[in-house]
């Protein structure tokens, strides 16, 4: 089995930044493309940015392109979500993804393991 732990979600305020980590550990899976999805309350599980094994491919919904980075350290087994310029409708919780890889996916049904997810709320 494979573990996600999310961390570094909060509660901030319009314009303010965040960075989200998640750590996997257990079985190694083959070049694991990693993801981070997010889901509002009452709405179903968006996806929101993705990078594959080697990290230089990655992809963004349209709604966080330019405002969200995502990046990885494959020396920790960790992918990062640094978000900036955060709005009110970017309250979600977010949840961390995997899958072997080597290339990045953005549907949800593409992976395999998924974290508890972590709660961002973004006041106005």
């Amino acid at each position: 089995q494979v573990q996600l732990e999310e961390s570094g979600g909060g509660l901030v305020q319009a314009g303010d930044s965040l960075r989200l980590s998640c750590a996997a550990s257990g079985r190694a899976l083959s070049s694991p493309a990693m993801a981070w999805f997010r889901q509002a309350a009452g709405k179903e599980r968006d996806f929101v940015a993705a990078i594959n094994w080697s990290g230089s491919d990655t992809d963004y919904s349209e709604s966080v392109k330019g405002r969200f980075t995502i990046s990885r350290d494959n020396t920790k087994n960790t992918v990062y979500l640094q978000m900036n310029s955060l709005k009110p409708e970017d309250t979600a919780v977010y949840y961390c993804a995997i899958t072997p890889g080597p290339y990045l996916r953005i549907s949800v049904h593409e992976y395999d393991y998924w974290g508890q997810g972590t709660q961002v709320t973004v006041s106005s």
